[in-house]
């Protein structure tokens, strides 16, 4: 803190006085000089409010609200304005005969006094200080026609007050009779420890959050000359003054200088242009800025030189881009949950707010200069939110997200300079609340998207083909006059490559083998008691139909999933829908497939049409039994519905939601098979669920890992896919495989991959996954194509209820039983001993209608 204060008393012309004074200490401007325009807007003031002033607490709660720091008011005034003006923001003008009538009340309202005083004696002054003690106590010799000492100055600094001078006893030039010079005044009171008399002096960055600059060494010399030119001075060991940028063009601006609470060291805050602050070109001799302040430095090139098409540039040059980002990242953290979700979502909304002050200009030290103006108000507003961003009663609330799994971002803005990096949590550290979160999937809000989807199910129902053709239009861009193809498909509809055809033959046939073994051999036949012989029989589902999705992926392998369990199952319609391409045709690789499953009619069509067109049928579309298959959640949605409507007496194969795969990996994982198995089932979707469950691994291991996912999805085509599906994806950190594997029970997962040491043996754990990958070359692609497995699974935790499709879904099981005379003379009493129980008299008397006749014979 400086020793002194400025008191302005006279018109200082210029305001380079001023503008000088505010640099070291804050200036006491008389309530009549408050307006001056000599004051810099920036400068730390205290408004004097003199005895005589007709000002009301009103007037200085005005005061405070324009910006002051403080006020000084007289003992009448502060008794009025103690309880509504925070005592940090008070002083008590006083004059020293008055000192002993101050109640405690008034003491403890106030965080100092001013006391005027005819001449300094400083034990005096002492005495007062110990009276306020806890406070700042400043004196102001009234009645002084010259300058005071450094010696006074330095005295009443070590009784532990201020001295307050008036600017015009004051001067930038050298120190006289008459006037004392500002730096004089200023270092009156610094001592240095060194041979030299030099000061060490700390530089820190005023637009950098006061980030550390460098070392340097300060005289009074070279503090005079900053103090008064505003420009960064210092004094070299070896070349004497070193005005800063004098050669380099590194210059600085100081915006304060300041001494510490030893008075034995200076600190200079700057605006640094140039280069930098070192002389290695570099912004810090401590090394590189990082965080905010790194980000705008950054963001200031990217506004100066961003390349046309890059993504900062896009969001500069969009500003409806960037206000709909910034809404988005606003609504992410609202709903963020654990401490690492919070400070992920922050870390994203401050950057695009940062983008947007770049844009306008603002930097970081002005959002600080504003914060510093909110806090000076002693007025508050209630704070109330504005109509358009309350919640309407009776209107729900939304639902927070789980850790990896936000709701979907657009490819185009995400920032592709960014790692590709996934989030990391330790289980051992986390609560039940946490851990409950780390195994949350997406909020699917069914009901919304049902309501969706109904009118385009009520279309298709309604107007049949007229309304298909036309929502194939609107969706699908596809102008069509017919939309189901029937065999014989034409060959030129199936040409595809060598390469391909010999790879669909060869997953065709370990599919079907694997899927054959299934099927059930003969009935089912148990005598339960002598004459009683209960059977159970498998017959296929007569009509299916199988959603093959065609949106971001031609995907010929969900046709042979879903097509060839129907095929051994004997289901004698197969019908499968999958949307055109733009010129109408179906893609060849999966009209191919349906030849081999022997499909009886492609859909040509998407979306929650297909599915009304399957779950009612059309003139032209057979309607069908059951429907299988992935998709949006439009066609979730529409599964849905139809189940549920008796009309459409239609079942579906499981509820479904985004692909998932965990995976768990010891310390015998290879780090590139793992990033390459988070991959392959991150590039599905940008909602994808991806986890990695370590076991024992080290930060260093797990970071191979994460290098390995980042250089690997760069080098992928449907990089901008996981863009975002990573940065969603967690990584759970767990001690033992008991308690990852109880982790993955939990969880439920789609595809579960097993990097461990004694994978085999773990197998025998597991109770809650779609499929199981044992062992380091056992990657889940081999299952999504061609060894065997199915890989239409259950998705979003309902691997605890459901099986993958298998044979057995597209058949359903009759159970039959048979009883003869002897039987029914043993077993009838027993049913009609229960029917009776439950009052059903007409079930009893069909059992014993018989033994009566029975008893006859």
């Amino acid at each position: 803190m400086s020793p002194f204060l400025p008191l302005l008393d006279i018109d200082v012309g210029d305001g380079s006085l001023l503008h000088a004074l505010a640099r070291i200490a804050p200036l006491i401007v008389p309530y009549s000089l408050k307006d001056s325009p000599s004051l810099a807007q920036n400068a730390s003031r205290y408004v004097l409010i003199d005895r005589d002033s007709s000002q009301s607490v009103d007037d200085v709660v005005s005061i405070l609200d324009q910006g002051a720091d403080k006020v000084i008011l007289p003992l009448a005034l502060a008794k009025d304005a103690i309880g509504v003006v925070p005592a940090e923001r008070l002083l008590l003008l006083l004059d020293v005969a008055n000192v002993s009538a101050v109640s405690d009340k008034i003491r403890n309202g106030v965080s100092g006094v001013l006391i005027k005083t005819p001449s300094v004696d400083v034990d005096f002054i002492g005495s007062v200080s110990r009276f306020f003690a806890g406070s700042a106590v400043h004196v102001l010799p009234v009645q002084a026609a010259e300058p005071p000492s450094r010696s006074t100055i330095r005295a009443l600094a070590g009784a532990g007050t201020i001295l307050v001078i008036p600017t015009s006893l004051l001067t930038l030039c050298a120190t006289d009779a008459k006037q004392l010079n500002v730096a004089d005044a200023f270092l009156a009171n610094v001592t240095s420890d060194r041979p030299d008399g030099l000061f060490p002096t700390v530089v820190s960055s005023y637009l950098e959050g006061g980030r550390s600059l460098g070392l340097v060494y300060s005289s009074i010399d070279s503090v005079r000359e900053s103090i008064a030119t505003g420009k960064g001075v210092y004094q070299s060991r070896k070349h004497g003054l070193w005005r800063k940028g004098e050669t380099s063009g590194a210059t600085q601006d100081v915006v304060s200088i300041r001494i510490d609470c030893d008075s034995d060291a200076l600190e200079f805050s700057v605006i640094q242009h140039g280069a930098g602050f070192c002389h290695l070109d570099r912004p810090s001799c401590f090394g590189e800025v990082n965080g905010l302040a790194a980000l705008e430095r950054i963001l200031k090139s990217r506004l100066a030189s961003a390349p046309e098409g890059s993504y900062t540039r896009r969001l500069f040059n969009d500003p409806e881009l960037l206000r709909s980002k910034i809404m988005e990242e606003a609504d992410e953290l609202c709903r963020a949950r654990t401490k690492d979700d919070v400070a992920f979502e922050a870390a994203d909304l401050l950057y695009f707010a940062l983008t947007r002050c770049i844009a306008a200009g603002v930097h970081i030290v002005d959002i600080e200069r504003s914060l510093d103006k909110k806090a000076k108000k002693v007025t508050r507003r209630p704070g109330n939110a504005k109509p358009q961003w309350t919640q309407q009663p009776g209107a729900g609330s939304s639902t927070a997200l789980a850790p990896a799994a936000e709701a979907s971002k657009s490819a185009s803005t995400v920032d592709t300079d960014a790692p590709i990096r996934m989030r990391t949590y330790d289980l051992a550290a986390a609560s039940a609340e946490q851990r409950a979160e780390l195994l949350r999937r997406p909020v699917l809000k069914s009901d919304e998207m049902i309501a969706k989807v109904k009118p385009i199910v009520d279309d298709v129902r309604t107007r049949g083909d007229a309304a298909l053709l036309e929502l194939t239009a609107k969706f699908d861009r596809a102008q069509l006059t017919s939309t189901v193809v029937r065999p014989p498909f034409a060959p030129e509809t199936m040409q595809i490559a060598d390469d391909v055809h010999e790879a669909i033959d060869t997953a065709y046939e370990n599919i079907y083998k694997f899927h054959k073994a299934q099927a059930e051999q003969g009935s089912l036949a148990v005598e339960t008691m002598p004459g009683v012989v209960c059977s159970r029989f498998a017959r296929p589902i007569a009509r299916v139909g199988l959603y093959v999705p065609g949106g971001t992926a031609i995907l010929p392998s969900t046709a042979l999933m879903l097509g060839i369990p129907a095929q051994v199952a004997g289901c004698k319609e197969i019908v499968l829908a999958t949307p055109p391409r733009p010129d109408g045709s179906i893609s060849p690789e999966v009209m191919y497939v349906a030849k081999l499953v022997g499909a009886s009619a492609i859909l040509k069509a998407g979306g929650a049409q297909a599915v009304a067109a399957l779950a009612y049928g059309t003139e032209t579309v057979p309607k069908v039994d059951k429907i299988f298959g992935p998709g949006n959640q439009w066609v979730t949605a529409a599964k849905m519905l139809v189940q549920n409507d008796t009309d459409a007496l239609v079942a579906i194969d499981m509820p479904a939601g985004p692909s998932e795969v965990l995976v768990i990996a010891d310390h015998t994982c290879n780090p590139a098979f793992v990033a390459a198995d988070l991959l392959s089932q991150a590039e599905h979707g940008v909602d994808s669920q991806v986890v990695l469950v370590t076991v024992g691994l080290s930060d260093e291991r797990i970071a191979q890992i994460e290098e390995e996912v980042d250089a690997q999805a760069r080098a992928l085509p449907r990089v901008d896919i996981m863009r975002q599906s990573i940065p969603k994806s967690i990584i759970v950190k767990t001690r033992t495989v008991e308690e990852a594997i109880a982790f993955s029970n939990d969880y439920a997962p789609e595809h579960l991959i097993l990097h461990l040491e004694n994978a085999p043996q773990a197998v025998s754990a597991v109770e809650n996954a779609g499929s199981v990958f044992v062992g380091p070359y056992s990657p889940e692609s081999c299952g999504d194509y061609a060894s065997g497995t199915n890989h239409t699974l259950p998705t979003n935790g309902y691997a605890r209820q459901f099986s993958g499709v298998n044979t057995l879904s597209f058949q359903k099981h009759i159970t039959s039983q048979e009883v003869t005379a002897d039987g029914l003379r043993g077993l009838g009493p027993v049913v009609a001993t229960l029917a009776d129980c439950e009052g059903l008299g007409a079930h009893a008397n069909a059992v014993r209608i018989r033994l009566q006749a029975l008893s006859q014979s």
